[in-house]
């Protein structure tokens, strides 16, 4: 498996540049699920709220990706309806999972492989979807992303591999 060193940030609430790099995965997380939605279940299935999350709190840290994780669904939902009230909660508690689960990954081995994002889109999506359970109270929604999300899991891990990739050039 190739791994590929990169240079990981953990940038502070007080530098002007964790604002700055979350704008711009906040505009992402809002361009991309746009663009996903005009594909049938393109939303539930390519999971594109969480791309830029990934990319944000890996290379930049859990505050930048926690700043992400939060804004991109509430805006999202002002904006355009979606992701729809009842499954905000769920939603933001997988974003906020997944940005945990990034930074902490990062940090914890300072590179970026295929196995370790594969740990990291599994471990938000195992805990999200228990908490989804928990909150909806339903087994085969809480599955959802399991049942029809794979290829947006699949994009997750190899398309955060090649981004973060050509971001350590």
């Amino acid at each position: 498996m190739q791994t590929t060193t990169a240079k990981l940030y953990s940038l502070e609430y007080n530098n002007a540049r964790t604002y700055g790099f979350s704008a711009l995965f906040i505009a992402g997380n809002i361009l991309l699920p746009q663009l996903c939605h005009t594909i049938h279940l393109g939303g539930p299935m390519l999971l594109p709220i969480y791309f830029f999350t990934l990319i944000g709190a890996y290379k930049y840290g859990w505050r930048v990706g926690l700043l992400t994780a939060v804004l991109s669904p509430l805006i999202n939902s002002m904006l355009f309806g979606m992701p729809l009230p009842e499954v905000l909660p769920a939603i933001l508690s997988k974003s906020i999972l997944l940005a945990t689960a990034a930074g902490y990954a990062a940090y914890r081995f300072g590179k970026v492989t295929l196995l370790i994002l594969t740990g990291v889109v599994l471990s938000y999506q195992v805990a999200g979807s228990l908490v989804e359970w928990a909150i909806a109270g339903n087994f085969f929604t809480a599955i959802q992303d399991f049942r029809i999300g794979i290829p947006g899991m699949l994009l997750q891990i190899f398309g955060g591999y090649i981004v973060l990739k050509l971001m350590t050039k």
